[in-house]
């Protein structure tokens, strides 16, 4: 069973910056893509940012400029860097990897932006 552990998250304040961390069972390699979604109270889940195995990024427009995907392979993780953090970003995170067809998510992670 693949597992997707995250860390970080909390609360930041409006401006401030706030990084989280994925750490996958297996090697991050052996996933087609990998990337951070999040979900507000009564949205939908969206993409934040995502990463292929080829290591090309993709980031929503909302996230474009302010947030940076990392792929740190000596710790095989994924981090996702958000800068200049916005009541909006407020949300709950969630990494996930896309294997042999499969969708795998973490369990979650909130992050609340206080102005």
């Amino acid at each position: 069973q693949v597992q997707l552990v995250e860390s970080g998250g909390g609360l930041v304040q409006a401006g401030g910056s706030l990084r989280l961390s994925c750490r996958p069972s297996e090697s991050i390699f052996n996933f087609n893509a990998m990337g951070w979604y999040r979900q507000a109270p009564g949205k939908q889940r969206e993409l934040v940012a995502r990463i292929t195995l080829g290591g090309r990024i993709d980031y929503a427009d909302s996230a474009a400029g302010r947030f940076t995907l990392a792929r740190d392979t000596g710790s095989n993780t994924l981090h996702l860097q958000g800068n200049g953090m916005e009541s909006e970003d407020t949300a709950v995170y969630y990494c996930n990897g896309n294997s042999h067809s499969r969708n795998y998510w973490g369990q979650g992670t909130q992050v609340t932006v206080s102005s």
